[in-house]
Protein backbone atom coordinates (compact mmCIF):
# COMPACT_ATOMS: atom_id res chain seq x y z
CA UNK A 1 0.00 0.00 0.00
CA UNK A 2 1.40 3.62 -0.29
CA UNK A 3 -0.05 6.35 1.59
CA UNK A 4 1.26 10.07 0.78
CA UNK A 5 0.04 12.86 3.25
CA UNK A 6 1.32 16.61 4.24
CA UNK A 7 2.45 18.50 7.50
CA UNK A 8 1.55 21.65 7.91
CA UNK A 9 0.42 22.35 11.59
CA UNK A 10 0.13 25.41 13.45
CA UNK A 11 -1.31 23.78 16.57
CA UNK A 12 1.01 21.73 19.37
CA UNK A 13 0.49 18.61 21.15
CA UNK A 14 -2.00 18.10 23.67
CA UNK A 15 0.63 17.77 26.14
CA UNK A 16 2.39 21.13 25.78
CA UNK A 17 2.30 23.85 28.66
CA UNK A 18 -0.29 26.25 27.75
CA UNK A 19 -3.37 25.32 29.32
CA UNK A 20 -6.92 26.07 28.59
CA UNK A 21 -9.25 24.42 31.51
CA UNK A 22 -12.86 22.52 30.46
CA UNK A 23 -14.82 19.94 31.50
CA UNK A 24 -11.98 19.20 33.89
CA UNK A 25 -9.94 18.13 31.01
CA UNK A 26 -6.79 20.44 30.01
CA UNK A 27 -5.44 21.42 27.08
CA UNK A 28 -2.53 23.14 25.67
CA UNK A 29 -4.24 25.50 23.43
CA UNK A 30 -7.71 26.35 21.94
CA UNK A 31 -6.51 24.37 18.82
CA UNK A 32 -5.89 21.61 20.84
CA UNK A 33 -9.66 21.72 22.20
CA UNK A 34 -11.47 22.17 19.25
CA UNK A 35 -8.66 18.77 17.95
CA UNK A 36 -10.39 17.17 21.13
CA UNK A 37 -14.02 18.42 20.78
CA UNK A 38 -13.77 17.17 16.80
CA UNK A 39 -13.78 13.49 18.29
CA UNK A 40 -13.75 13.14 22.03
CA UNK A 41 -14.64 9.56 22.14
CA UNK A 42 -10.81 8.74 20.29
CA UNK A 43 -8.99 11.12 22.28
CA UNK A 44 -10.30 9.27 25.53
CA UNK A 45 -10.31 5.71 24.29
CA UNK A 46 -6.93 5.23 21.85
CA UNK A 47 -3.58 5.37 23.79
CA UNK A 48 -2.09 7.58 21.72
CA UNK A 49 -4.57 9.62 19.88
CA UNK A 50 -1.68 12.03 18.94
CA UNK A 51 -0.14 10.25 16.46
CA UNK A 52 -0.27 10.44 12.80
CA UNK A 53 -1.88 7.53 11.22
CA UNK A 54 -1.55 6.36 7.27
CA UNK A 55 -3.80 3.58 6.04
CA UNK A 56 -4.03 1.64 8.85
CA UNK A 57 -0.84 2.00 10.27
CA UNK A 58 0.01 4.33 13.32
CA UNK A 59 3.40 6.33 12.88
CA UNK A 60 5.50 7.82 15.97
CA UNK A 61 5.20 11.65 14.59
CA UNK A 62 2.78 14.54 15.88
CA UNK A 63 2.01 17.43 14.54
CA UNK A 64 4.17 19.76 15.65
CA UNK A 65 4.38 22.91 15.80
CA UNK A 66 5.59 24.58 12.19
CA UNK A 67 6.74 21.60 11.31
CA UNK A 68 6.32 21.00 7.93
CA UNK A 69 7.25 18.36 4.90
CA UNK A 70 5.53 15.76 2.58
CA UNK A 71 5.76 12.16 3.84
CA UNK A 72 5.18 8.59 1.61
CA UNK A 73 4.94 5.34 2.71
CA UNK A 74 5.19 1.89 0.59
CA UNK A 75 5.22 -0.78 3.19
CA UNK A 76 3.14 -4.04 1.99
CA UNK A 77 2.24 -5.17 5.33
CA UNK A 78 2.14 -2.26 8.31
CA UNK A 79 2.46 -5.23 11.11
CA UNK A 80 5.26 -6.94 9.53
CA UNK A 81 8.09 -5.08 8.07
CA UNK A 82 10.16 -6.33 5.31
CA UNK A 83 12.73 -6.43 2.58
CA UNK A 84 11.61 -3.53 0.10
CA UNK A 85 9.05 -1.51 2.33
CA UNK A 86 10.46 1.57 1.71
CA UNK A 87 9.71 5.81 3.05
CA UNK A 88 10.04 9.02 2.19
CA UNK A 89 10.15 12.45 3.13
CA UNK A 90 10.83 15.19 1.41
CA UNK A 91 11.12 19.08 2.44
CA UNK A 92 12.78 22.56 1.60
CA UNK A 93 15.46 24.03 3.91
CA UNK A 94 14.56 27.30 4.67
CA UNK A 95 17.31 30.00 5.73
CA UNK A 96 14.99 30.22 9.40
CA UNK A 97 15.76 26.14 9.35
CA UNK A 98 19.21 26.96 9.55
CA UNK A 99 19.30 29.70 11.68
CA UNK A 100 17.78 27.66 14.24
CA UNK A 101 19.87 24.63 13.75
CA UNK A 102 22.99 26.60 14.44
CA UNK A 103 21.20 28.34 17.41
CA UNK A 104 19.95 24.58 18.90
CA UNK A 105 23.49 22.82 17.91
CA UNK A 106 26.46 26.02 18.49
CA UNK A 107 27.60 25.05 15.12
CA UNK A 108 27.84 28.62 13.99
CA UNK A 109 30.39 28.58 11.23
CA UNK A 110 29.94 31.62 9.18
CA UNK A 111 30.07 28.91 5.96
CA UNK A 112 26.13 28.17 7.06
CA UNK A 113 25.63 32.21 8.67
CA UNK A 114 27.46 34.87 6.80
CA UNK A 115 27.06 35.85 3.21
CA UNK A 116 30.25 37.87 3.02
CA UNK A 117 32.16 35.27 4.33
CA UNK A 118 30.49 32.39 2.39
CA UNK A 119 31.36 34.64 -0.78
CA UNK A 120 35.22 33.87 -0.37
CA UNK A 121 35.08 30.03 -0.34
CA UNK A 122 34.74 27.61 -3.13
CA UNK A 123 31.12 26.81 -2.25
CA UNK A 124 30.83 31.50 -3.42
CA UNK A 125 27.28 31.06 -1.24
CA UNK A 126 25.94 29.93 1.99
CA UNK A 127 25.39 26.59 2.46
CA UNK A 128 23.40 23.85 4.88
CA UNK A 129 24.89 22.39 7.36
CA UNK A 130 25.56 18.63 6.55
CA UNK A 131 24.01 17.36 9.48
CA UNK A 132 21.08 19.56 9.28
CA UNK A 133 20.38 17.53 5.48
CA UNK A 134 21.30 14.21 6.92
CA UNK A 135 18.70 14.33 9.93
CA UNK A 136 16.02 14.30 7.45
CA UNK A 137 17.04 10.62 7.36
CA UNK A 138 15.39 10.70 10.96
CA UNK A 139 12.90 12.55 9.61
CA UNK A 140 12.14 9.45 7.48
CA UNK A 141 12.58 6.94 10.14
CA UNK A 142 9.53 8.13 11.91
CA UNK A 143 7.22 7.28 8.90
CA UNK A 144 7.83 3.38 9.47
CA UNK A 145 5.43 2.16 11.77
CA UNK A 146 6.46 1.46 15.10
CA UNK A 147 9.18 3.06 17.30
CA UNK A 148 12.78 3.59 15.16
CA UNK A 149 15.82 3.08 16.98
CA UNK A 150 19.19 4.40 15.67
CA UNK A 151 21.69 1.58 15.81
CA UNK A 152 24.36 2.87 13.47
CA UNK A 153 24.75 4.88 10.19
CA UNK A 154 27.43 5.70 7.51
CA UNK A 155 26.96 8.91 5.48
CA UNK A 156 28.50 9.88 1.80
CA UNK A 157 27.98 14.15 1.41
CA UNK A 158 27.76 13.81 -2.42
CA UNK A 159 27.23 17.60 -3.02
CA UNK A 160 26.44 20.56 -0.59
CA UNK A 161 22.87 22.06 -0.69
CA UNK A 162 21.54 25.36 -1.00
CA UNK A 163 19.27 27.25 1.14
CA UNK A 164 15.95 27.21 -0.18
CA UNK A 165 16.25 23.74 -1.85
CA UNK A 166 13.51 21.38 -1.45
CA UNK A 167 15.18 17.36 -0.80
CA UNK A 168 13.58 14.28 -0.59
CA UNK A 169 15.00 11.05 1.63
CA UNK A 170 14.06 7.81 1.04
CA UNK A 171 15.08 5.19 3.29
CA UNK A 172 14.44 1.02 1.96
CA UNK A 173 14.68 -2.41 3.73
CA UNK A 174 17.45 -4.36 2.13
CA UNK A 175 17.97 -6.77 4.76
CA UNK A 176 16.37 -8.26 7.63
CA UNK A 177 18.37 -8.66 10.50
CA UNK A 178 17.36 -10.53 13.79
CA UNK A 179 15.97 -9.12 17.22
CA UNK A 180 13.83 -6.96 15.06
CA UNK A 181 16.20 -4.94 13.23
CA UNK A 182 17.32 -3.47 9.69
CA UNK A 183 19.49 -2.72 7.40
CA UNK A 184 18.23 -0.24 4.99
CA UNK A 185 19.76 2.26 2.24
CA UNK A 186 19.60 6.13 3.06
CA UNK A 187 19.13 8.64 0.32
CA UNK A 188 19.01 11.94 -0.30
CA UNK A 189 17.91 13.62 -3.22
CA UNK A 190 17.79 17.26 -4.85
CA UNK A 191 14.77 18.44 -6.87
CA UNK A 192 17.20 18.08 -9.82
CA UNK A 193 17.15 14.48 -8.56
CA UNK A 194 21.18 14.88 -8.02
CA UNK A 195 21.87 12.84 -4.93
CA UNK A 196 23.42 14.92 -2.12
CA UNK A 197 23.43 12.48 0.48
CA UNK A 198 24.24 8.31 0.30
CA UNK A 199 24.85 5.72 2.87
CA UNK A 200 22.86 2.64 4.97
CA UNK A 201 21.90 2.45 8.21
CA UNK A 202 20.57 -0.21 10.99
CA UNK A 203 17.91 0.38 12.81
CA UNK A 204 15.92 -1.33 15.64
CA UNK A 205 12.42 -1.07 15.48
CA UNK A 206 10.27 -1.74 18.53
CA UNK A 207 6.18 -1.83 18.52
CA UNK A 208 4.81 1.10 19.79
CA UNK A 209 4.28 1.35 23.36
CA UNK A 210 0.46 0.59 24.61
Amino acid sequence: MSFGAYIDNTYHPIYRCFQSVTNSRRFCSTDCLELFESGPKKYVETPHPHLVEASGAVLPRLPYGRAKGEFDIDIEDPASLQEGDRVSFSKVITDDDVRKFAEATSDTNALHLNDAFAEKTRFDHRIVHGTLVSGLISAALACFPGLTIYISQNLDFRRPVDIGESLTTQCKIVDELEDDRYRLTTRIENDADEIVLDGTATVLIDPLPE
